[in-house]
């Protein structure tokens, strides 16, 4: 849970706290007042609760809880805040700190993979698979962090307490999360596609529908199963009393690489195997995808909140989609100079370092706006115009949050620059200038995110859009395309010098 912050987390007197517990208003009950039972259940007398069905919107909760009554939905949010309070930097620190080292793992193993996956055949006659990288690695911006930020509000807001409740949320998500990782799979490769064919000139039918299945096969299976994970370890957190939003987008991204990435290698070369003798597969494997399609809809649609984000969702996925192909263009053209090959082991890290941490102050200002204002209204020290200090000087808990996560960087990614190197035989060291510039890159990265995710979640917030499924996407989109450009740029910096990167 998020600390209340002195100046940012006061209630709005208009806010109803059944506003986020029940399809009903304050302004709907009808008859005698409410009174607890020994069970703490509340229970009418007199009259019964008459309930008027109301339309639901993108920022409306996402469990509707037609059972909860006001005094015991108040005691519960209540007895949440006060275990809030209790959440110390060195708290904070230490559940931030576990998940944020093993997802620097899940990178580190991601691009050791990447690097050597590069020589396959696949990788080196069909060079766009490499703008598909960024794009599909991007898919956990886009739905296992999105999901993960949804659940995390829901657990602190204490909606996921019914069984039956809890479980329509999770089928609903996840039904949701397949859809938009077929459709999003097949755009990634329609956009590999286009940009392969805008800087090559050409593009061979059998490239294509070998980007298209693999792409699918990947986006598909890999939302699946981390989808899956990503519910136990937001279920087990809220069993140990961690706070959801310190681990779950960054265990979500932990080693969410390492098996989207295996998973495209995989993929792409079998797919490869079969293209000559064996074509008529690819194209069975792309209509089974498709057949899929109206099942994932007519789950999704049974959940009023996937409902909402079924018709809604669309646009900060696609849109975070070709940012992160941009990035992979970038990639590309970067890889294919014998010079500048070096960057593709350190490009999932800086990129997904990024998105780990900007992930995790995005999930808990989008909590804390959850809990304690109504959609459109934000705190008064957000309400003028922007500015970077906001986000870092301030004593409240998403001041603190941006600070601790600005402060990891720097020892995060010596650690992770120097693990690379042990990996790869430890016979080297990292020479002075490139660890200056890489360090300088990524901090630059951070620096910039956290700037934005703070306006960001805010705008959003006050154009009544909900922040958990629309921020993470642009986020990590941007992390990819601000880390591969830095990065790039680091690396032909220092070509230019005559700087190996080593001594």
């Amino acid at each position: 849970m998020i600390t209340p912050e002195s100046d940012d987390t006061k209630p709005s007197p208009n806010v109803s706290v059944v506003q986020y517990g029940s399809n009903f208003s304050g302004s709907q009950l009808h008859g005698s007042p409410h009174h607890l039972s020994s069970s703490g259940d509340a229970s009418l007398v007199g009259t019964s609760l008459q309930c008027e069905p109301q339309e639901c919107t993108e920022t409306d909760y996402l469990l509707p809880t037609k059972l909860y009554g006001e005094s015991q939905l108040r005691s519960s949010i209540r007895a949440k805040r006060e275990r809030a309070g209790a959440e110390s930097i060195c708290s904070m620190l230490l559940q931030i700190l576990v998940p944020f080292l093993l997802a620097g793992l899940g990178t580190i193993s991601a691009g050791m993979l990447l690097e050597v996956i590069q020589n396959w055949d696949v990788f080196q006659e069909i060079t766009e698979i490499f703008i598909l990288v960024p794009a599909v690695l991007g898919m956990k911006g886009n739905l296992e962090m999105t999901l993960a930020s949804r659940l995390s509000t829901a657990v602190n807001a204490g909606k996921m307490e019914s069984a039956s409740e809890k479980w329509m949320l999770i089928v609903g998500n996840l039904s949701l999360k397949q859809l938009q990782a077929t459709v999003l799979g097949l755009l990634a490769s329609m956009m590999a596609t286009i940009l392969g064919w805008m800087a090559e000139g050409k593009m061979p039918l059998n490239h294509v529908v070998l980007l298209c299945s693999a792409s699918v096969s990947t986006t598909f299976a890999a939302s699946l199963l981390q989808g899956i994970i990503m519910v136990g370890v937001i279920m087990g957190s809220k069993r140990m009393g961690i706070n959801p939003d310190n681990v779950a987008t960054p265990m979500a991204a932990s080693f969410g690489d390492l098996i989207t990435l295996a998973l495209l290698a995989g993929f792409s070369q079998w797919f490869y195997s079969l293209i000559e003798q064996y074509s008529y597969v690819l194209y069975l494997v792309d209509l089974l995808y498709l057949c899929l399609i109206p099942v994932w809809i007519i789950v999704a649609s049974k959940h009023p909140a996937t409902l909402i984000l079924l018709r809604t969702g669309w646009e900060p996925i696609i849109t975070a989609m070709v940012i992160s192909s941009i990035g992979g263009l970038i990639l590309d053209k970067t890889v294919s100079d014998p010079n500048l090959a070096g960057i593709i082991v350190y490009a999932p890290v800086i990129n997904g370092i990024g998105g780990n941490l900007v992930s995790i102050q995005s999930s808990r200002i989008s909590t804390n706006l959850h809990m304690n204002y109504s959609p459109g209204e934000v705190p008064e020290s957000r309400e003028g115009c922007f500015s970077p200090c906001r986000t870092f000087i301030g004593s409240g808990a998403n001041h603190r949050s941006a600070q601790i996560l600005l402060f990891l960087v720097i020892p995060g990614q010596l650690i992770f620059l120097h693990a690379i190197h042990l990996i790869k035989g430890g016979h080297t060291l990292p020479s002075p200038l490139f660890t200056l510039f890489f360090l300088s890159a990524s901090l630059i990265q951070v620096f910039s995110l956290l700037c934005i995710a703070d306006c960001m979640i805010h705008c959003l917030w006050r154009r009544n859009k909900d922040p958990d499924s629309y921020s993470i996407p642009y986020l990590t989109a941007l992390g990819d395309l601000l880390g591969t450009g830095l990065l790039s740029l680091a690396f032909v910096t220092l070509w230019c010098v005559g700087d190996s990167g080593h001594v």
